[in-house]
Parts: structure tokens; sequence; C-alpha cells
């Protein structure tokens, strides 16, 4: 009987940051389902890159932002690893999914805050609490927060409000997940080149220039960058790695 890859869940594969994450999750030998929201034929793209490495793959759709869509979403990841990967549980969750608003904390709508919350913080926080009965013991969860977590730039009071939220909770999954053998941990990228906040960092000159100043190593984040961090904490050498926020920044605000 040939031996069963682990397999990976991340969400928001279909690009960026989350897109980057499953390949070089692929890369380490485990197979991968991503969600995508809208754009599908991005994810199915990100599944043939990843079939090209010689694992197996699957794109599903999913909405973060409505948990009411949790339990048909765990349903469909169900029979898709029936039908798909002869298995039936995950390793790993990697919760990657999100958006940037930028507005000062004296401007911030409600619904600019409740959109946040449902993406950032809810959606994780109850994605994951449902994935948990189909996740392996011994298996790993994986946040992601943000370098605004630790240090503050204006505009960013709520998104970076939740990412510190999410920290917390990586460390309450840590403590009452760890009688199954179950790890937390949480990345924290820098500023990263990519579309994320309308691809602000990557297309405004004058922000990238300030943003390379402010780090240690010299440049702003690629995504090439965070990706290697999170199909690290699936393996076996980051085994004893746990409740830890690791900080991806190249050394930014020291």
């Amino acid at each position: 009987m040939e031996k069963q890859n682990k397999i990976a869940l991340v969400t928001g594969g279909s690009r960026g940051l989350g897109k980057n994450a499953a390949i070089k999750i692929a890369e380490k030998g485990i197979d991968v389902i991503v969600t995508y929201q809208t754009k599908k034929e991005d994810a199915e793209n990100t599944v043939e890159e990843i079939k090209q490495l010689g694992v197996n793959a699957a794109a599903l759709q999913l909405d973060v932002a409505d948990s009411k869509t949790f339990n048909p979403f765990i349903t469909e990841v169900k029979s898709t690893l029936n039908t798909v990967f002869n298995a039936d549980k995950i390793d790993f969750i990697v919760n990657n999914a999100g958006i940037g608003i930028h507005a000062s904390f004296e401007e911030t709508t409600e619904d600019q805050f409740d959109t946040l919350v449902n993406i950032q913080f809810k959606g994780p926080f109850f994605l994951t609490q449902k994935v948990l009965p189909i996740l392996h013991d011994g298996g790993a969860i994986i946040n992601i927060s943000s370098g605004l977590a630790r240090f503050s730039l204006p505009g960013y009071a709520a998104y970076g409000a939740m990412k510190g939220a999410m920290e917390t909770l990586t460390r309450y999954q840590a403590k009452e997940l760890g009688a199954r053998g179950i790890r937390s941990n949480i990345i924290a990228p820098g500023a990263i080149e990519t579309d994320f906040g309308g691809g602000v960092v990557r297309d405004n000159e004058q922000m990238n220039a300030g943003i390379a100043a402010q780090t240690a190593l010299g440049r702003v984040g690629l995504p090439d960058d965070i990706g290697g961090v999170v199909a690290f904490l699936c393996t076996e050498e980051a085994r004893w790695i746990n409740a830890q926020r690791i900080e991806a920044s190249g050394g930014m605000f020291l």
C-alpha cells in the first residue's frame, strides 16, 4: 500500500502569499487543497502548478467572511478528500485569506470594522474550529498575523487589532489542542509586494522605498520570503515549535 501524503488546507491560495505558500508546501511533498473566493481560474492555475511538482491538489470555493457557509464547506472538503486524495483527514490548516482596509482610527466605519472582524478573526476562529474533527492528531495550525500587530502605522488600527487577536488565539489553540499533539503558530509578515491592499506596497514607489529604508535587510518583502516559512511549519523539523509568533519582515522597525 503506497504511503499517504500529508495534506494541507490553505485559504486564499489562488494568488499572492497564499499561492506562494501552497507551492512551497507542495515542494515538501505535501498535497494541498487551496480555497478561493472569486478567482476560480487563478486557483485552478495554482492547482496545475502544484500537480507539476508531483503531488496532488484541489481548489474549493470559500468565503471566509461568511461563517454560515463553513459547515457545507467542511462537507465539501470531506468529499474532496475522499474522491481526490483517498483520505479522510487533513494534517495542516493555513489561515491565510485576508484583506487590508486602510482607514484612520477616527474614520473607521462599523462596516469596515465588521468586514475585518469577519475575515481576519471570526473566519479563522470558526473555520479552524470546524476543521478540528478532520484534522489529524499531531497536525498543525498556521495562522497569519502582520508586523502591524507589533508596530503601529496610522491607518491600520482595526486591522492591527484583529491580528493582535489572532496572535492571542494562537496561544490558546496551542494550549488547548496540545493534548492531541496539534501545534499552533502564527507568522507575521512585514510589508510584502503583492496585490494586497490594492498593491500599495508593490506599486507605490515612495512607500516601497520608505519601508526598505526602515528594514534592516534594505528591501521590501516578496511572497517568496514568506511561503517557505509557512511550509517549514508543516514539516517534521518544526515539530517542537509551538505557540510562537514568527515575524518574517527582514527586520522592520528595529
